[in-house]
């Protein structure tokens, strides 16, 4: 079913309603004084789509880096004639006093507000306004709601010496809070009395104390009718805490357990505990014990515990007090407990660290409120996913992804949720993800890049977009990811593995997309960032990956784009190429990857003024004697020059060399290259090619010309002679045999490349009519 849930498209609901949250004027509102958003007069809307609005509002400002949230949003549902509210979830410093306090007319049934720091003690006063329809509250990690600000008055000067103080506040109870039966004080800051807060409930059915140390809980009884589940997460317990628990005989969910890392706890778990909770609270279907020492061994003799098949009945338990329970548990929670390892255990789902399930388990349960667990499981799943085959990979994936959404400023779980991430999304796990899934991960790992400069989170971000196809499956966040690498690339201090991985992923996405692309990204800043890395290589006398690929990417965003080619020349781009020819004499990849770019750079011919210098051209014919990397260094040599005598002898504005002695040297150098040559170079249109075809002024730039096609369409036929037929190719070829002015075996060899394409499109006519 995971694997449906995930491939299915959004619902009609979702797409209105992200489209409208995106275009808030063009849609359901118009703005007042050009700053306030203000709902249309005629616009009504029901609570289920105005709880939605809110919700995916508040996800929208955590996830997508690129919505502006408005400071006006919660003033659309202030009033209820026109906007009902009915459950709603906020979460962290997106909601402020001001936010609540505009929707207190609605008749909320449900308010979570999770991780709020900025709401104080105002926030506190709006609850009130809420306490005739409030059935479910949650202030969970609200630290500051019982804080005021006292300002310690007098004088205006006064106040600047002596600015506000934060204070407790005592006074306030649920006074009133007839309908409410679920709340969760999670994390509560010390010093408000629970037991006076709580008193006014009548029938609460749920509490969640989590983080709170609470040495009396005595008071928990009054509720012993109603309460079905009790949440006492980190809370160290006593007898005293026990015996009131067995007393709480309608709870259906117990969650006592800890994190075993966060302080020192004096109780211990015993056998006599365990058996307490499973004569006295019959109605249990859930039990968390998790991070708990057993003082005692509460397991059956191991001979017995091995025996069988695995088995979730209680009476074939290996924990020996659960032998007692009527049916097996829906949930047992046994993170970091060495109970998790036994045999036979009475539950459903357990969380665990024994096995991939146990591990998963855990981190659905925990994500929500306990990152500090969550972090640990996460990183079992990645030992998980990196050592052996994960079996359960859609749902690993869909709790990854959702962890590291709900905890973008939590360093440990980003470090790790985005090292499981890069394992989850290998190729041998390619086959089973959906578009829509692949999306959302590249979606939290660019968050991860932006929110954290850190060098581990960087790095594994990096890394991860390495299994994906660039630049396809980037192609949505083009701009985003582009601008994100960049950043890196750009920063003073610098890991040497990121840099590598980030250059050669900015080459990637650069290759092979159009050319609106490769100029946005110019205008970003592209060109300059490599030619950085490049200079400092230099400096260093390097020539490593990072040399090779900055070369590759200059080579790669200035195809048949003018703007970057005249970029490149603006910013010093042939003294680097000259320093990295002298420099570096021998490395034949650096020389091919500097050539195919300036080879982009002479099919411009309003630049190419600018190569004609007695250096360049110097450095160009010699080059066309160069063996390196077989032909490619030479071919793109003849290539520039090619370009460069199309224009003329009267272009040619230098004494030396002389062009006749330069032509000489190119058709030397054309009758060497063997024609079955295999090639490193990637046409994706002929158009430069072609254009050297229709002229007599320069023979030699034809037959350079006519030599690359009949070299593409032998070697590699089934691409390039269907490219070479669609852009019109054979007519100009066969134009061309005509002149006179064509060398013989320019002529020869364009017979050749007519003969190879009509061949290819008989052997490849469609005949299945």
């Amino acid at each position: 079913s995971l694997k449906m849930a995930s491939d299915s498209p959004e619902s009609l609901m979702t797409l209105c309603t992200d489209y409208c949250l995106r275009n808030l004027e063009g849609t359901l509102c118009y703005l007042l004084d050009n700053e306030t958003l203000r709902l249309h007069p005629d616009i009504f809307l029901p609570s289920e789509i105005c709880d939605k609005l809110v919700n995916e509002y508040v996800e929208l400002v955590k996830t997508d880096s690129n919505f502006e949230p408005h400071e006006s949003f919660f003033t659309l549902f202030s009033d209820p004639r026109s906007t009902r509210l009915a459950r709603i979830h906020l979460r962290e410093h997106i909601v402020q006093d001001q936010d609540l306090e505009a929707i207190r007319k609605q008749d909320l049934i449900e308010l979570y507000l999770t991780n709020c720091e900025k709401l104080t003690a105002k926030s506190l006063q709006t609850l009130v306004s809420f306490r005739h329809t409030l059935i479910s509250l949650s202030l969970f990690g609200c630290c500051n709601i019982f804080y005021e600000e006292e300002n310690p008055g007098g004088c205006e000067d006064d106040c600047l010496v002596n600015p506000t103080r934060q204070v407790l506040v005592k006074d306030f109870t649920f006074e009133g809070f007839s309908r409410l039966r679920i709340l969760n004080l999670g994390r509560l800051i010390e010093g408000v009395n629970v037991e006076t807060l709580l008193r006014p409930l009548a029938s609460l059915a749920a509490l969640d104390l989590s983080g709170i140390q609470l040495n009396e809980v005595g008071f928990l009884t009054q509720w012993k009718d109603s309460l079905v589940s009790l949440v006492l997460y980190n809370m160290d317990l006593s007898e005293e805490h026990i015996q009131v628990i067995a007393q709480l005989r309608k709870l259906r969910h117990l969650d006592i357990s800890r994190d075993h890392l966060s302080s020192y706890y004096k109780f211990k778990l015993t056998r006599r505990v365990l058996n307490l909770f499973v004569e006295n609270l019959v109605n249990l279907t859930s039990l968390d014990i998790s991070g708990h020492t057993m003082l005692e061994n509460c397991t059956i003799p191991s001979m017995e515990e091995k025996m069988g098949q695995t088995s979730i009945e209680p009476a074939k338990s290996s924990i020996a007090p659960f032998r007692g329970l009527k049916r097996p548990l829906q949930f047992l929670g046994l993170f970091e407990t060495s109970l998790c390892r036994l045999t036979h255990i009475p539950a459903y789902k357990v969380s665990g660290d024994k096995n991939e399930e146990q591990v998963l388990n855990a981190i659905e349960a925990y994500t929500e409120h306990r990152p500090e667990i969550t972090s640990r499981a996460i990183n079992l799943l990645f030992d998980i996913a990196r050592i052996e085959r994960c079996s359960q990979l859609l749902r690993a994936l869909q709790l990854v992804i959702t962890a590291l959404k709900c905890h973008k400023d939590d360093k440990n779980i980003q470090v790790t949720g985005s090292a499981a991430l890069f394992y989850l999304t290998n190729s041998e796990y390619r086959m089973e993800q959906s578009v829509k899934l692949r999306r959302q991960v590249i979606q939290v790992v660019l968050n991860g890049m932006e929110s954290y400069q850190e060098v581990t989170v960087q790095r594994n971000c990096c890394l991860t977009l390495c299994n994906f196809s660039i630049p396809e499956e980037l192609e949505f966040q083009y701009r985003r990811v582009n601008e994100l690498l960049l950043n890196i690339l750009n920063q003073s201090r610098q890991d040497e593995s990121i840099q590598r991985i980030a250059v050669h992923l900015c080459n990637a996405l650069v290759c092979q997309v159009d050319n609106d692309h490769k100029e946005a990204v110019g205008k970003m800043g592209f060109v300059m960032t490599m030619l950085k890395l490049i200079q400092k290589k230099l400096a260093d006398k390097t020539c490593d990956q990072v040399m090779e690929f900055s070369w590759s990417a200059l080579w790669n965003i200035t195809d048949e784009t003018p703007d970057n080619c005249e970029m490149f020349l603006n910013y010093s781009g042939m003294k680097l190429f000259l320093e990295c020819l002298k420099e570096f004499p021998e490395k034949q990849e650096l020389h091919r990857n500097m050539l195919g770019l300036l080879g982009n750079v002479a099919e411009v011919k309003e630049l190419r003024p600018q190569l004609m210098t007695s250096q360049f051209i110097s450095v160009f014919s010699n080059l066309l004697e160069s063996k390196a990397d077989g032909i490619e260094v030479s071919y793109n040599a003849c290539g520039v020059l090619s370009h460069i005598m199309f224009d003329g002898p009267e272009a040619w504005g230098i004494c030396e060399p002389h062009r006749e002695e330069v032509v000489k040297r190119m058709w030397a150098a054309i009758q060497s290259w063997d024609i079955n040559s295999r090639r490193n170079i990637n046409y994706r249109s002929f158009e430069p090619i072609l254009r050297l075809l229709p002229q007599g002024i320069s023979p030699v730039s034809q037959h350079w010309a006519t030599w690359a096609l009949y070299n593409l369409v032998s070697v590699y036929p089934d691409k390039y002679c269907p490219l070479l037929i669609k852009e019109g190719g054979i007519p100009l070829l066969k134009d061309m045999i005509k002149m006179a002015s064509a060398r013989q075996e320019t002529k020869e060899m364009a017979r050749k490349v007519i003969e190879h394409c009509s061949n290819f499109k008989e052997e490849n006519m469609d005949t299945s009519r």
